[in-house]
């Protein structure tokens, strides 16, 4: 599953909605919708978000952190390094050659040391 497919079921769950009426909502079908939720669909547009978020009656922190996981669920991410230094081509080539061998925990772990990093950095700048 993605990111976002956890939260949006987790929303749907928690408000007692199925996932034919959300498919009968937003007029799509139930399998579009369970092929997101698992990571078959790439992630979704940024208007089929905001119509889930009415759908749910998301608000506020709500509404963005399932945008935010969204922007975070493509299932095939591609990373240019191009015009990028040889350390950054290490890592993204480090990544990509060993996810599969990282547990759910351990991959947490690195995402909040890389956005605590990340959040440094833009902090450093300011």
């Amino acid at each position: 599953m993605t990111p976002f497919g956890v939260l949006m079921r987790h929303w749907r769950q928690k408000k007692q909605l199925t996932l034919h009426d959300q498919a009968t909502y937003l007029g799509v079908s139930q399998a579009y919708l369970s092929a997101l939720e698992h990571g078959k669909k790439g992630r979704p547009s940024f208007a089929l978000v905001d119509q889930i978020c009415v759908f749910l009656d998301l608000i506020w922190d709500e509404a963005e952190a399932l945008k935010d996981a969204a922007a975070h669920s493509h299932p095939k991410p591609t990373v240019n390094t191009t015009s990028l230094g040889p350390a950054a081509v290490h890592l993204a080539n480090l990544l990509a050659q060993n996810i599969d061998r990282l547990e759910d925990s351990q991959c947490q772990l690195l995402s909040e040391q890389l956005e605590k990093q990340l959040q440094l950095g833009k902090s450093e700048k300011n």
